[in-house]
């Protein structure tokens, strides 16, 4: 990414990255992983309120400008819809009836050449323990409608800065971080696929058991089982939202 990239964006760099840089002490891997130039999607366990900006430095240091998907009524706050379109993130439509259609910005971005970030999850892990949960469809229909490479992306550590199941925040200098970046997904037994349930279900799922289990590589544990019955992240089978920033 060359580094020109307008003064708003250079704003968000010179006031966040200092800040990353003092609070965290990194583990990146896997940034060759992610194209240099060209669209991409990439795909990231939620653990934390503190990932996001984890993941943006993350991606920003690999060469590419982070663009979030975000709920579409925080653009239409006059200075915060301004900023966030100012830095280039992507609104997106919840809860409209036509799925595809909420995704239309999404998919405009990757049509653009953007490197769009997304939480698969919809919101951080409701997990005891925060290992993935069952991913909802908004990044299937975005590779089905576009066929940008779609790059995992496992994250452990933004969880000692804030923890969502104590909400303790805790700004520690040089806190551990590790962020890894897998290979492009080989999706191509869903390629023509039918944009149909079986189909949304099946590549969200494959998504996810690669995220997770990368997860557990940056823990070092046994991964459990993605979702089963009775656990408390039930499968999202349709659901139109496509992440959370």
């Amino acid at each position: 990414m060359g580094r020109r990239i307008g003064f708003w964006k250079r704003v968000a760099v010179v006031t966040v990255k200092p800040v990353m840089m003092l609070m965290t002490r990194r583990d990146w891997r896997g940034m060759e992983h992610i194209p240099a130039t060209g669209p991409v999607i990439i795909v990231a366990n939620h653990l934390s309120h503190a990932d996001p900006l984890v993941l943006a430095h993350y991606v920003y240091d690999a060469g590419r400008w982070p663009n979030f998907l975000a709920k579409s009524g925080l653009f239409r706050s006059p200075v915060l819809g301004y900023l966030l379109r100012a830095v280039d993130q992507t609104p997106v439509e919840r809860g409209t009836v036509d799925a595809v259609k909420a995704l239309d910005a999404a998919v405009a971005a990757l049509q653009d050449g953007k490197c769009v970030l997304i939480y698969p999850e919809g919101t951080t892990t409701k997990e005891p323990d925060l290992w993935p949960m069952r991913g909802k469809t908004g990044v299937a229909r975005l590779w089905l409608a576009t066929g940008a490479p779609v790059v995992p992306v496992a994250m452990w550590g933004p969880q000692r800065i804030f923890d969502p199941r104590t909400k303790t925040f805790r700004p520690v200098p040089r806190t551990p971080v590790s962020v890894v970046a897998g290979p492009p997904l080989d999706l191509s037994a869903w390629q023509g696929a039918p944009v149909n349930t079986k189909t949304l279900t099946e590549i969200t799922d494959h998504i996810m058991l690669t995220v997770r289990d990368m997860v557990a590589q940056l823990r070092g544990e046994s991964p459990p089982p993605l979702w089963q019955p009775g656990r408390r992240n039930p499968a999202a089978v349709g659901d139109q939202d496509a992440g959370e920033a």
